[in-house]
């Protein structure tokens, strides 16, 4: 706990606050907390500081349902490879997806390439500052306009994500369920954004969010706005926001074949580049389904004409909007193999064993490859 928040911690103790409604002076405490307590992210400056575009987007967009954890090494990794928005607009798509590998949710990673081409050829270069033409460019949504503009520029803009949904509907008490709340929420964060410092606000709630106003038992007594907070006013702290009830997530099924030649190449096959998965590489597969196809239909789908050994016990992954359970067949080919590949022939590579690691690869086909090859 650093000293700021000890200092609240023992003002809290002596002394029973009146609550106070949120507005300028939560802004001004907020604000202060924030550049005692901030969190050290290599994508910031500090406060008051100008921050630098490039490095903004880069840093929202690997942060979509993606935790500071796991991308803090990735957005290193970038930075050092591709360090402005033009040197990423001239490297090819394939390098950006093998870079972008294991971080998941692949739409983002050619949303960036394209991102990054449209700004280097329409705008020079340069990130436009409005909200409004932020938005045109490919991936930015209404959040990463709002903080890119903020943030990056300072424009008086407020960007909502889950941190700072939950901080506001906590502050003001919201028991309207989500998703349902999100108009509102966002309506109650905005009369909060103030006209200077938009930016060093925006992360300062999410901060808030992050190390105190956390989904689960939050600190309330170190809270730099306790005193503005209608939830803990009412001991519902813990309980806001409301949800409603989830929907099932469903399971497809399919087989997986892997297909390794004597010299241990693996068969690869690049995916279309629309749809889940887009452009990254995959182990060739039957479509995902209801059921487990029959072994007579899924051989339609197999690359190889051979000999083909089920491998015990299966491979799941769980998507956003679905869980995956695919059972892998294997096969052994050696070099001269007289085999023909289906239509997409061109799609498909071998790739050896050792360079595996360096290959656009999802999560998921990580794990059949792990599986399938797990005694060889």
């Amino acid at each position: 706990m650093g000293a700021a928040q000890e200092n609240v911690a023992l003002r809290r103790r002596q002394q029973q606050l009146p609550l106070r409604p949120a507005g300028p002076l939560t802004v001004k405490s907020l604000l202060a907390w924030y550049e005692a307590e901030r969190r050290d992210l290599p994508w910031r400056y500090g406060p008051r500081k100008a921050a630098d575009p490039y490095k903004v987007w880069l840093s929202e967009i690997m942060l979509q349902q993606t935790t500071v954890k796991a991308v803090v090494p990735y957005f290193q990794k970038f930075v050092a490879r591709w360090p402005t928005i033009a040197a990423l607009a001239a490297a090819p798509l394939e390098e950006v997806l093998q870079q972008w590998a294991g971080l998941g949710y692949y739409s983002r990673a050619r949303n960036l390439k394209a991102c990054a081409d449209a700004v280097v050829r329409d705008f020079g270069g340069v990130f436009p500052r409005a909200e409004e033409e932020l938005l045109r460019l490919p991936g930015i949504g209404p959040y990463t306009a709002a903080a890119i503009a903020a943030i990056a520029f300072g424009e008086k803009a407020t960007p909502v994500d889950g941190n700072v949904e939950r901080v506001v509907s906590r502050l003001f008490a919201v028991k309207q369920p989500l998703p349902g709340a999100k108009p509102e929420i966002k309506r109650l964060a905005a009369t909060l954004t103030p006209q200077r410092r938009a930016g060093d606000f925006a992360q300062a709630m999410m901060d808030l969010g992050a190390e105190i106003c956390t989904p689960k038992r939050p600190s309330c007594l170190v809270c730099p706005i306790q005193q503005d907070c209608a939830a803990s006013a009412q001991n519902l702290a813990e309980l806001l926001p409301l949800k409603g009830a989830k929907a099932a997530r469903p399971t497809r099924h399919g087989i997986a074949f892997l297909v390794q030649r004597e010299d241990g190449a693996v068969l690869l096959r690049q995916r279309p580049e629309a749809g889940l998965l887009g452009g990254m590489l995959e182990v060739p597969s039957t479509p995902w389904g209801e059921k487990v196809p029959a072994r007579t239909e899924a051989m339609r789908s197999a690359p190889v004409t051979t000999s083909w050994v089920p491998v015990p016990g299966a491979v799941v992954h769980v998507f956003t909007h679905f869980r995956l359970e695919l059972v892998v067949y294997r096969a052994l080919v050696p070099l001269d193999a007289g085999f023909t590949l289906w239509a997409e022939q061109e799609r498909c590579r071998w790739v050896q064993r050792r360079d595996l690691h360096a290959q656009a690869l999802p999560s998921v086909m990580k794990k059949i490859i792990t599986h399938g090859l797990a005694d060889n």
